[in-house]
């Protein structure tokens, strides 16, 4: 047994007195599995304290300290959590402090949710207790009352209103979405910042596990929606999506085909990562039971991991992937694995291989490497050079046997006979120099058109041929597109996949765009998703490629964790070492910002805010301003920005066309 006092110079406090003995009637109430259990309410020498059950373990708090908890485990652990609200609000008993730390776990994995203490019967079930006996935080004299911890308020009890059932099914996802990240949802150093993240601060969904379900982010969307009609009304109904989720089926194997009509179209995917999740995707404009979607996870090849990028591409027939991953000796090369297969297998001779393509005939993969465009046959031997590409940034192979792809940041598209040859321009330059960057092309049916996309200046979807330097643009989009029979544009907005229907007789969209798939990761405006003839699509999950940042010593050995996983590129440490500059995607968006990160008080700040592209920081020798390459103006140019934002960004260097150059370092001479 377990023994509760009330302490002794609150004894006489009629307010926690009264607090108390409710606590007793609503645990006396309850008998569940899931919620610790009250044995008696008994008082000496003037002080009362409560029997409870002794709860042996640990509280879900101290395993979250340790990190995030697997998918699996968490999942498991929120199931029972809500079967003990489900208990509670069957009696009419709304907990309204539900956190980690009033949730306990036994060395069995029996959770057991703790300290009713806050909580409330309503009225109209039950006359045991009522709001004007609960204890209260005052905000001011004469304001509303507020119950409850600060980070697992929802956004009405923040304002004093009454706390109803969907106030604990709030809490439910707080708890959910911290066990599955190791972090709070809602954050800030004092209770008011806290306060001020509830009410105004979307949860950023880019930290769940690539691995996380979508039933399980479904509905941690629904229970986390700060309007309550919006929030589910019924902790029930989040048991039953875990059920679904936990029940779904996985295929590993041969892939089901999905039939199709012109009304109606179904992607199969598999998503791929530095951490894999099996999820299917449905996209059709009228219900139809005769649409079957497989779905099945990649998985990395064994002691080896993913590469950061969007090194993925599903063959057009459908049978094979090509991936680029990193083997345990450090080496990256280019793998395929069958998609009736369990193993992959790596290409000899593709080493730090990216950005793969295949030949229409599915036998042959392009890719890059060292500097160069390649090609190798999977059926053996080693890959053939064919062309200079110091920073490519994509390719595709046409049924005439051409190749277009992007040699570099500064160039047009460069067409090649994909048998080897003299490469000559596939797209004009910009006269106007604006857009500059061509990149990310995809052949239509006919093998003589493709699709590329170009910016920054006027960035969308562009179309060419091979026959003519004439360009014409196809739609405005901050990602390149590929086509996909029987006839959409798949394309990227932020991190959703679109698929838009599109005629390839006028070569033109012709009607709205629908999302086919969420979170999917990018790399700049390159697509993180590759799809083949027959309708399989192949993506990255966003977050699968999160880093952590970590202190190392000299040998190499990890000291101590800087800040959890997320996005973190072109990493800059200030000079006195208290501060990192980093750039990354905002919520999801296209295009990158520069980030300033206080590692003394684990605070992170935006510090660019346009809409184009602002990355690759450097820090002056004092530490005082920070120097970026952005995109603002049509070109790429070097900004620098004081560090306390005291002034306008002002441009160091006006480029505005080739050569593309980004800031490295920056010397003590203010010289960069």
């Amino acid at each position: 047994m377990a023994i509760k006092l009330l302490p002794e110079g609150l004894s006489h406090d009629n307010d926690r007195s009264t607090r108390f003995e409710r606590e007793a009637r609503v645990l006396a109430s309850l008998n569940h599995p899931s919620i610790a259990a009250i044995y008696g309410l008994e008082e000496s020498g003037g002080r009362k304290f409560l029997v409870m059950e002794l709860v042996e373990g640990q509280t879900l708090a101290e395993r979250i300290k340790r990190g995030p908890i697997a998918v699996d485990e968490a999942v498991g652990i929120a199931k029972q959590i809500a079967e003990a609200l489900d208990a509670a609000h069957e009696r009419g008993i709304i907990h309204r402090d539900l956190k980690p730390g009033n949730v306990m776990i036994t060395p069995s994995g029996q959770v057991k949710v703790l300290d009713f203490g806050l909580a409330r019967v309503r009225q109209a079930e039950d006359d045991v207790a009522s709001l004007s006996n609960s204890p209260t935080l005052l905000t001011a004299a004469g304001s509303r009352m507020i119950l409850g911890t600060a980070a697992y308020m929802s956004p009405e009890q923040t304002k004093g209103n009454d706390a109803e059932r969907t106030a604990d099914v709030w809490a439910f996802g707080c708890v959910l979405y911290e066990m599955l990240t190791g972090r709070a949802v809602f954050q800030g150093e004092t209770v008011g910042e806290i306060l001020a993240d509830v009410l105004k601060t979307e949860p950023d969904w880019r930290r769940l596990p690539a691995q996380t379900p979508e039933g399980i982010r479904r509905l941690l969307r629904r229970c986390l929606q700060k309007e309550p009609n919006l929030r589910i009304r019924d902790i029930r109904d989040a048991r039953i999506e875990i059920d679904e989720s936990k029940s779904a089926p996985e295929v590993i194997g041969p892939v089901v085909r999905a039939s199709r009509t012109r009304e109606r179209v179904a992607w199969i995917s598999a998503i791929i990562g530095l951490v894999l999740v099996a999820g299917a995707l449905t996209l059709r404009h009228t219900p139809d039971a005769s649409v079957k979607v497989a779905q099945f996870a990649i998985l990395p090849p064994s002691k080896a991991n993913f590469t950061p990028d969007t090194s993925q591409a599903i063959s057009p027939n459908g049978r094979q992937v090509v991936f680029a991953a990193t083997a345990a000796d450090g080496v990256s090369m280019l793998w395929v694995r069958p998609l009736d297969s369990l193993t992959a297998r790596p290409l000899a001779g593709t080493e730090d291989g990216s950005i793969p393509f295949w030949s229409p005939d599915s036998g042959s993969i392009g890719f890059f490497a060292h500097g160069k465009l390649k090609r190798i046959d999977i059926a053996g031997g080693l890959p053939q050079t064919l062309a200079d590409a110091s920073y490519g940034l994509g390719g595709a192979w046409g049924r005439e046997g051409v190749i277009v792809f992007s040699p570099n940041l500064a160039s047009p598209l460069l067409q090649i006979p994909a048998g080897g040859g003299t490469a000559k321009p596939a797209t004009g330059k910009d006269e106007r120099k604006r857009d500059l960057i061509h990149m990310g092309p995809s052949f239509l049916p006919d093998g003589r058109h493709f699709l590329f996309w170009a910016g920054p200046a006027d960035p969308g979807v562009y179309l060419a041929s091979l026959d003519a330097n004439e360009v014409k643009l196809v739609l405005h989009a901050d990602s390149a597109a590929t086509y996909s029979p029987p006839g959409y544009l798949l394309f990227m907005r932020q991190s959703t996949v679109m698929a838009q229907p599109f005629d390839v007789t006028r070569m033109s969209t012709t009607g709205d765009p629908m999302p086919v798939a969420e979170q999917v990761g990018r790399f700049i405006s390159q697509v993180g998703f590759s799809i083949s003839d027959d309708g399989i699509l192949v993506f990255r999950a966003a977050g699968a490629d999160q880093t952590e940042l970590v202190w190392v010593d000299r040998t190499g050995k990890r000291i101590a964790v800087v800040a959890p996983p997320d996005s973190y590129d072109n990493v800059a440490l200030s000079p006195d070492e208290n501060r990192v500059a980093f750039d990354r995607n905002s919520r999801g968006a296209g295009n990158p910002d520069v980030w300033l990160m206080d590692l003394r008080r684990r605070v992170t700040e935006r510090f660019t805010f346009q809409p184009s592209v602002d990355n690759v920081p450097v820090w002056s020798a004092d530490g005082r301003a920070v120097a970026f390459a952005s995109e603002r103006e049509g070109g790429l140019d070097i900004y620098q920005r004081l560090t306390n934002a005291s002034g306008p960004d002002e441009v160091l260097l006006k480029l505005g066309a080739p050569p593309i150059m980004f800031p490295s370092d920056w010397s003590r001479t203010g010289d960069i």
